[in-house]
């Protein structure tokens, strides 16, 4: 036995699958909308692959193979990135099936460009109202 026909068979079982998936299924091709924001879909990847085989020796001196493999290829979108004209980048995750802790962490950045809106309008309003009292 030289070769193994099993190796030749998983060969070919993975070659198909790298035809099917690549990088561009786990990050997305960017999509840009009319108004300059970029959207890149994030998706979720799951492989099995198994194979097996078995020689057989006869009555004669022919050697007989018999064997096989196979491949299962799940893609899950989980979230989309969305980079607005200014640059600002946000998550928008497809699934809640993650504790509290998880979706705290997803929605972290945003919460913290609401802060800090809210704290630059609150001292933006207090300047101006400064500057009216001086002019009093």
């Amino acid at each position: 036995m030289a070769d193994h026909t099993v190796q030749g068979l998983m060969g070919l079982t993975i070659d198909k699958v790298r035809e099917v998936v690549d990088s561009d299924t786990i990050i997305g091709k960017p999509i840009t909308t009319p108004d300059g924001t970029t959207i890149l879909p994030v998706s979720k990847v799951t492989l099995g692959a198994a194979s097996g085989g078995s020689d057989f020796t006869g009555q004669g001196a022919k050697s007989q193979f018999g064997g096989g493999s196979g491949a299962g290829v799940s893609v899950t979108p989980v979230a989309f990135l969305v980079i607005n004209r200014e640059g600002t980048l946000r998550t928008i995750q497809l699934s809640d099936s993650g504790d509290t802790l998880d979706r705290l962490i997803t929605m972290l950045p945003e919460l913290v460009d609401k802060v800090a809106d809210s704290l630059k309008k609150r001292k933006a309003k207090s300047e101006a109202e400064t500057a009216g009292q001086e002019t009093e």
